[in-house]
C-alpha cells in the first residue's frame, strides 16, 4: 500500500509553498495537480513522476471529481506515493475533504499538508490585512460562485450585520448580486471593495471602489478569474499598504532603464 498527501501548494507565487509541501512533490512517484497550482513548482518532481492534469475552470471540468478519487485509490493501491497538489489549502473550498473521505473509504493512508490560502495570503500581496485592530476584528471566507437564489446561498444578512471583513472566491460572476445583496441587508453603499486577479504573481491586478461602484468599475477595468473579492473598511489600508505592486513597477522601470 502506497500513501496520498494532500497538499496545498499556496496562491501562486511557488516561493509561498511550505517546506513539506515541497518535500511531497520531490518524493512524489504520482502528482496530480490542479489548473491554479503554480508549475514551476513541477520542476522539483523526480525525473520519473507520473504528473496528472486534472484542473478545472469555471463551467468545464477537465477531471470530475470521482475520476479524481478513482487515480488517488489506484495509485496509492499499487504502492505508489502520490501527491495531490491543490492552489491554496486543502481544506478551505478545496475540496480535500471529500477525497480524503474517498481515501478513508478505502483504507488508504493519507496525511494533509495545509497550504498558504489565497485568501489571506492574496489581500496581504494587495497591502489589505484581513483584520487591522482600528478596522476589522472579523473575517469570513465564503465562496461566491453559487447562484445567489439558490436553497443553499450565502446567507448574505449574517455576512453583512455580523463580520467586518468578507473575503470572497470566485465571486466576480455574481458580483453585481453579491453587492446587491450586501447592502439590501445592510451595508453601506460606501464600504471600501478590492478585487484582485493574479494575486501573488507577476500579473497581479488590483482595482478597488465601494459596494455601490464596484460593478461599474470591473466593466470599465475587465477582471475575470482567479480573483478575490475584499470587502471591508480594512481595504482602505491598499492605498498606503500596496507593497508589492510597487516594487513591481519599480522592478519595471529599473528594466527600462
Amino acid at each position: 500500500m502506497g500513501k496520498v498527501y494532500l497538499v496545498g501548494a499556496g496562491p501562486g507565487d511557488p516561493e509561498l509553498i511550505t517546506v513539506k509541501g515541497l518535500r511531497c512533490i520531490q518524493q512524489a512517484d504520482v502528482i496530480l495537480y490542479d489548473r491554479l497550482i503554480n508549475e514551476q513548482l513541477l520542476s522539483f518532481a523526480k525525473h520519473d513522476a507520473d504528473l496528472i492534469y486534472c484542473g478545472k475552470l469555471p463551467n468545464y471540468h477537465t477531471m470530475k471529481q470521482e475520476t479524481i478519487h478513482h487515480f488517488l485509490v489506484k495509485y496509492a493501491k499499487k504502492g505508489k506515493i502520490v501527491t495531490r497538489l491543490k492552489g491554496g489549502d486543502p481544506f478551505l473550498f478545496g475540496r480535500g475533504g471529500e477525497e480524503a473521505q474517498a481515501l478513508m473509504k478505502h483504507d488508504i493512508p493519507f496525511e494533509i499538508v495545509p497550504g498558504v490560502t489565497s485568501g489571506i495570503a492574496v489581500p496581504a500581496y494587495a497591502g489589505i490585512p484581513v483584520t487591522h485592530r482600528d478596522f476589522s476584528g472579523s473575517v469570513a471566507f465564503v465562496t461566491g460562485h453559487r447562484r445567489i437564489d439558490a436553497t443553499d446561498a450565502v446567507q448574505w444578512e449574517h455576512l453583512a450585520k455580523g463580520v467586518d471583513t468578507l473575503v470572497i472566491y470566485m465571486g466576480v460572476k455574481h458580483l453585481s448580486s453579491i453587492c446587491k445583496q450586501l447592502q439590501r441587508y445592510g451595508k453601506r453603499p460606501q464600504t471600501p471593495v478590492a478585487i484582485i486577479q493574479w494575486g501573488t504573481l507577476p500579473e497581479q491586478k488590483t482595482v478597488v471602489a465601494t459596494l455601490q461602484t464596484i460593478v461599474d468599475v470591473v466593466k470599465k477595468q475587465p477582471i475575470s478569474n482567479p480573483s478575490i473579492i475584499i470587502v471591508g473598511e480594512v481595504v482602505q489600508l491598499h492605498e498606503h499598504l500596496q507593497w508589492f505592486e510597487t516594487m513591481l513597477e519599480e522592478k519595471m522601470v529599473h528594466g527600462m532603464r
